[in-house]
């Protein structure tokens, strides 16, 4: 029988205790190194992990940091500013594939470029292809067969009077990875629409944001975060069959009816930090999204960090709604979801597993922000703003389980919580990774090097990149 999972933690060690087909192994996440990026321009953003090479790929802006995953030795950059800005990068057997918006105007199409991890060189053949405006995020299926590309499509702020005219189209572009060619343009805006409070009121069409890929093959799920919405595209036809309105969290329960409870602290001017009932609703807005399987179901966990428009047209105080209590006077809410006696805030400051149809199977309510101020690294001035804002979330499979990893990016110092989510109907909390020198993760990612799990985070803020790794220290 196995025993209970039971986690200590420590700034640079997190001890859980494992046990396997009746093996009392006893393992450590320990930190084993930090790179700080110091190539002009280049932030950490998002890193992949290539099994061939065993390197690191980090991607952020100018170009794409390649890293020992052994060392964290810095051992190329690849500059893509001659084609724009970097985004997204993923990799599968051999070939990392880079989202990369068009230089200048960031509304006209984007490219895809192909790179081979074992030369760093742009493959050989069709190695540029041209997808939609601003391609935010990208990944390729199990199989490696298909590239789909989630193009954000955003105005560009500043030059586009009024903000969102014109409006670019936010679409997915599938790419046969044999033909090197898009295939396909799903727009999620045609697909009929289901569930509450999708949001079609923002002057703005859907957006996509992140892609997670049934393990089959046959669906994926890309969320539509501004728009408070999860589309579901059948990678059979290449079209949407629906997009689910992902509803609302009520911040006023105690009881979430998942074992916990949904108290906010809304309010950063009141010189202190606690969680209360709070008369507000907030979307969910997902950005990260995983997916894996349980007794044979798939089901989706994703990080509700909530989003507004970039010109934040969207977004008020709730001292300008009429009838709000004083203590949400400073919260930010939604203009076009509030009304006098119905305040909607952005994001749910937690994590949610939802079934492949968008129903909701768990939720963490304030959890993550309790152990954030048990640590004392809840940042209170981030309270009238979605909080710790989880945004990175990356799964780990190991000794039959499943680890969920969320990433907060706005805590004093990075954290990580991790939870045992290998059954959707029960997560268990396990405890927080925090890493001093580190602030702001925005990607994670698991691999395996030399048959141990590593956990690697790209921290924007302090721009650098660390690993950790699940180390046996005793039995």
């Amino acid at each position: 029988m196995n025993s209970p999972i039971r986690l200590g933690y420590a700034i640079t060690l997190a001890l859980v205790s494992l046990t396997a087909q009746g093996a009392n192994d006893t393992v450590a996440f320990e930190k084993a190194w930090t790179y700080k990026h110091t190539f002009t321009g280049q932030l950490s953003e998002i890193p992949a992990y290539d099994a061939k090479t065993k390197t690191l790929w980090v991607a952020g802006v100018v170009g794409v940091d390649i890293l020992s995953a052994r060392s964290g030795a810095l051992l190329d950059h690849i500059d893509v500013t001659g084609d724009g800005f970097i985004n997204s990068i993923s990799i599968h057997n051999g070939i990392a594939a880079l989202a990369v918006e068009a230089k200048g105007d960031r509304r006209k199409p984007g490219n895809v470029l192909l790179y081979s991890t074992k030369t760093r060189a742009p493959l050989s053949g069709v190695n540029r292809i041209e997808v939609g405006s601003l391609p935010d995020m990208l990944t390729f299926t199990p199989d490696g067969k298909t590239i789909l590309v989630a193009n954000e499509a955003t105005p560009n702020a500043v030059a586009d009077t009024p903000y969102a005219s014109p409006d670019p189209l936010g679409t997915v572009s599938v790419i046969n990875v044999a033909k090197r060619s898009v295939v396909a343009t799903p727009n999620p805006n045609v697909a009929p629409f289901t569930g509450s409070n999708l949001r079609t009121n923002t002057g703005m069409d859907f957006e996509p944001e992140y892609i997670a890929v049934a393990k089959n093959n046959k669906t994926a799920f890309v969320t539509l975060q501004e728009a408070n919405g999860l589309g579901i595209l059948n990678l059979k036809t290449n079209q949407f069959e629906k997009v689910v309105g992902l509803g609302v969290k009520d911040f006023s329960l105690n009881d979430n009816g998942f074992g916990g409870s949904n108290y906010i602290d809304p309010n950063d001017k009141d010189s202190k930090i606690e969680l209360r009932s709070a008369s507000v609703k907030g979307l969910y807005q997902p950005d990260s999204v995983a997916s894996y399987e349980f007794a044979g179901k798939t089901y989706l966990v994703m990080a509700n960090e909530g989003d507004t428009r970039e010109d934040d047209g969207d977004k008020v105080r709730a001292s300008t709604i009429p009838g709000s209590p004083k203590d949400l006077e400073r919260l930010n809410v939604s203009k076009t979801d509030s009304a006098p006696g119905s305040l909607v805030t952005f994001g749910g400051r937690s994590f949610t597993i939802r079934d492949n149809q968008g129903n909701v199977i768990f939720d963490s309510g304030n959890k993550l922000e309790q152990e954030a101020i048990k640590l004392n690294i809840y940042d209170d001035t981030r309270s009238d703003d979605k909080g710790v804002e989880p945004e990175g979330v990356t799964l780990l499979k190991y000794l039959g389980k499943t680890f969920a990893f969320i990433g907060l990016e706005r805590t004093t110092k990075a954290a990580v919580a991790i939870y045992d989510v290998t059954n959707p109907m029960a997560p268990k909390y396990l405890d927080m990774i925090v890493t001093s020198e580190d602030v702001s993760p925005e990607g994670l990612t698991t691999f395996v090097l030399g048959a141990r799990p590593y956990l690697a985070i790209s921290n924007e803020i302090s721009n650098t990149t660390t690993a950790y790794r699940l180390g046996k220290v005793g039995n």
